[in-house]
């Protein structure tokens, strides 16, 4: 066996409260990521964790290969209209990152849910504007945001990021001839809008990359030049930029953890610059669009905690009036605006649903919104996500999908109440969505709150008396809804006959604004007792045993995994925590690290004494004990802003170093990557392979090495 790498211990004693703890494994941040000694022991585990999956290595590049397998690696997207083009992406056989690409239309027909872009050789020939393949070469790491058309469609714009590190250069090109048009924009995020033909608006990022400058950048000019339009001095807020759908105006936001506020921007009166939509009041949260002489705003306070929809006058703001009043039980999450129509995204009972109303012609008194007409979707449990739609058009588009549904655009007429599939995502390799079963259970928590879980499985495989082995995974923050959506990959789990879990936990948004408040700050724990509820759940009911239950979760989902792995060591047989945020209350002490101060809404803020004990009885690194622990494989980026790649090192060493068991222990650092992994297509395919085959080698289920 090879032997694991040991960090050295150097003490480093942390008071606060009157309280020390020593943090023997500090000495492994490096902000310059440049350090040789730390370097060196990050290989070292690389190293170690090469030869420990060795003899899994020839399982693991077959889980790959079976995993490509079911792609369609030619392809293209859902083309959309804009303007006199189709727009869309194009993969190729064998290359890892997409080309943009255009076709003229000739057909002269208006926008319909019947629209197919032509392809024959009689229609006008396909234009290539950019290919991430040719940028992406002499790059470890490669991505592409915001890849914006100008109004007039002969100019691009785009945010490009070549480290994984989420600081990014904006780049304009001419969408003929693909060359450069100006200077490039450096050090921004990939927020970039076009406020007309020659003007961009784009977002820049302080010292601890907090988006807090909002910029006009006029074509041509030096960076050097360009304008500030506003400066969000707030360490707690950020700022964030966004087009109406009408395009006529753009909408800068600045928002904390549970407030936001906008200011708007006339593409055709720059010079009047930003002006308030909605004021900076503790508590409120705004978000907004635009249609003819009014504005649409979402709207969330504390008395109306799952938002009204409401509008006013342009030019008078302040005057509101509600369009969709306040639900209990009914939580609006996004609407999208028409000429005719507004469409509503909402949530009830733990699953999205999409609402359209009609509206009055433009100029006529608006009313209160009433005998919306609901989008009916095929599966009991599902995901459907908003897309860019024509704002002239009567064509709502969205994306859906379920565990067993791939991923399906749909174009869904407005008046008629009729969709239209337009391109569901091919899954090649004799995939049947029908040999597949999905259900909703719900496990109760110790508080008797009844916690939701999605399942799939494949039905012929599977017994359900317990000898099943289950794959839970699990996030619960930010208010973020893990809907039960569609992954190929998923399928070479599944069909080794696992079971596949999603539990809904509290601090997600899955069940509402509510459920949001009720796992987060001083509620915290109640994410990871859910999550714990929900596997002593899916054992009771013989879904799967304590010795078949592996868990997994990434980033907040990995603090996630490190508390219960904490908590309940005994419940699980192998766990995952990606990119895990994993030293709470170190990282939360510490402002000048990315992100701390906008979390501690969030979190809680622990040079507060009540949060710093209640953040201490939770945070992973700090209650790392003398027990035994399950297999565990924790992974992490090198440049990853998000979560400090010292976090996860550290959550390793001091396991390697207090743990009882001889169980697996390893440690994955993708030395070129960010919070998001590597970024290629089949890059991203390579790493599930290595995942599965850790929790298939976890269970015994890998076959034996094949000399």
């Amino acid at each position: 066996m090879a032997e694991a790498p040991v960090a050295r211990k150097v003490k480093h004693e942390m008071e606060m409260f009157g309280d020390i703890r020593v943090d023997d494994y500090y000495w492994l941040r490096d902000d310059s990521r440049s350090n040789p000694e730390v370097l060196s022991y990050l290989r070292a585990e690389n190293d170690y964790t090469n030869q420990v999956t060795s003899s899994v290595k020839q399982f693991e590049d077959e889980l790959y290969a079976e995993v490509r397998a079911r792609i369609k690696e030619d392809d293209i997207t859902a083309p959309i209209r804009r303007g006199p083009y189709y727009y869309y992406e194009r993969t190729l056989q064998g290359k890892e990152y997409v080309q943009h690409c255009r076709r003229l239309i000739t057909n002269g027909t208006s926008a319909s849910v019947h629209d197919v872009m032509p392809m024959g050789p009689e229609t006008p020939k396909e234009h290539v504007i950019l290919d991430e393949n040719i940028k992406a070469q002499g790059h470890d790491y490669y991505s592409v945001e915001s890849f914006k058309a100008s109004p007039n469609n002969k100019l691009v714009a785009y945010a490009e990021d070549t480290k994984g590190d989420e600081i990014y250069t904006i780049f304009v090109i001419d969408a003929d001839k693909g060359t450069v048009v100006g200077h490039p924009l450096k050090g921004a995020t990939s927020y970039v809008e076009w406020a007309g033909d020659e003007t961009l608006v784009y977002i820049t990022m302080d010292k601890i990359l907090r988006p807090d400058k909002v910029w006009s950048h006029k074509l041509l000019s030096e960076q050097s030049s360009d304008q500030c339009l506003y400066h969000e001095k707030d360490d707690m807020f950020s700022v964030d930029l966004q087009a109406s759908e009408s395009k006529q105006y753009l909408f800068v936001g600045s928002e904390s953890k549970n407030t936001r506020f906008i200011f708007y921007l006339d593409i055709y009166n720059l010079e009047g610059g930003l002006r308030t939509l909605t004021p900076r009041v503790y508590g409120i949260d705004t978000s907004a669009s635009h249609r003819g002489n009014h504005f649409f705003i979402k709207r969330r306070s504390e008395e109306f905690y799952n938002s009204e929809l409401v509008y006013c006058p342009v030019d008078k703001p302040s005057e509101t009036k509600v369009l969709i009043p306040h639900r209990e039980r009914v939580k609006i999450e996004d609407f999208q605006l028409f000429i005719g129509h507004v469409a509503v995204y909402e949530r009830e009972n733990g699953l999205p649903k999409v609402t359209v109303y009609n509206l009055p012609s433009i100029g006529e008194a608006i009313g209160l919104l009433q005998q919306g007409r609901a989008v009916d979707f095929v599966d009991s449990i599902y995901s459907v996500e908003p897309t860019e739609s024509q704002f002239s058009s009567n064509i709502l588009r969205f994306s859906y999908s379920s565990m067993k549904t791939p991923t399906s655009v749909y174009d869904y007429d407005m008046n008629l109440g009729i969709s239209v599939l337009k391109k569901i995502q091919p899954v090649l390799g004799g995939f049947e969505s029908s040999d597949y079963s999905t259900k909703r259970e719900w496990a109760v928590a110790s508080d008797g709150t009844k916690v939701p879980i999605s399942i799939l499985y494949k039905k012929n495989l599977v017994k359900l008396d317990g000898s099943d082995p289950l794959l839970l995974y699990g996030y619960g923050s930010y208010e973020a809804c893990i809907d039960p959506s569609f992954k190929a990959s998923r399928l070479s789990l599944v069909d080794r006959g696992f079971v596949y879990a999603i539990a809904h936990i509290r601090g997600g948004g899955e069940m509402g604004r509510k459920w949001y408040e009720d796992g987060k700050l001083l509620k915290k724990r109640n994410t990871f007792t859910d999550f714990i509820a929900c596997a002593e759940y899916l054992i009771e009911n013989k879904y799967c045993s304590k010795e078949k239950l592996c868990i997994h979760g990434r980033s907040a989902g990995g603090l996630l995994i490190g508390a219960v792995l904490n908590m309940r060591p005994d419940l699980f047989k192998a766990a995952v925590a990606g990119v895990p945020f994993v030293d709470v209350l170190t990282t939360m002490l510490d402002p000048t690290i990315p992100l701390t101060t906008s979390e501690w809404e969030e979190w809680g803020d622990p040079r507060k004494e009540e949060y710093y004990y209640y953040m201490k009885s939770y945070s992973p690194v700090d209650n790392v004990r003398a027990q035994n622990y399950p297999n565990i494989l924790v992974t992490a980026g090198l440049n990853d802003p998000r979560v400090l790649y010292s976090e996860p090192a550290k959550f390793v060493a001091k396991l390697r170093a207090t743990k009882t068991d001889d169980n697996v222990l390893l440690f994955k650092c993708e030395l070129g990557a960010g919070h998001f992994s590597k970024s290629g297509r089949f890059e991203k395919l390579q790493e599930d392979a290595f995942t599965y085959a850790f929790i298939l080698k976890a269970l015994d289920l890998a076959p034996p090495v094949l000399s």
